[in-house]
């Protein structure tokens, strides 16, 4: 596969998330699959997934946990095997009713036309306060968190 070729599934991707269409996500990642979301308190989603099942269980939690308010993909950028894709989201915690402004960073990596890896990266701090239970002195449920 090119690198066009691969712009191309991981931007059907995108499509098919915002979709929630994940059982057809799912197919463009192979068995062994790896799913890095950086490690971060109080978020139930955060952390490694190895292969499908895990993978599906971290946008079933996902789903659980938060919900998009926005989820805007904002550039893509391949060559090789890799797709750098960077975005913007504003994301609400269901548990705590607090959203939070997001903006990240994803990169894949492909093996024959489907993702053998996958890295996010962006600002964690603004999550884990959104996702913190209650606690004195803390924001008030609604109002929007930044990075």
């Amino acid at each position: 596969m090119d690198a066009q070729e691969n712009k191309r599934i991981v931007m059907e991707g995108y499509r098919m998330f915002q979709a929630g269409d994940i059982p057809h996500l799912l197919e463009r990642y192979h068995d062994d699959a790896l799913w890095i979301e950086p490690d971060a308190e109080n978020i139930p989603f955060a952390g490694k997934h190895q292969g499908k099942a895990e993978i599906a269980r971290f946008f079933q939690q996902l789903d659980e946990c938060a919900e998009a308010l926005r989820f805007e993909p904002k550039e893509f950028i391949a060559e090789g095997d890799k797709v750098v894709v960077t975005g913007e989201a504003t994301w609400l915690a269901r548990n705590t009713g607090r959203s939070y402004d997001s903006p990240w960073v994803h990169v894949f990596t492909l093996r024959d036309g489907k993702v053998a890896h996958f890295q996010s990266f962006h600002d964690t701090a603004a999550g884990e306060r959104a996702f913190r239970p209650e606690q004195a002195g803390q924001t008030a449920a609604g109002a929007p968190l930044h990075h």
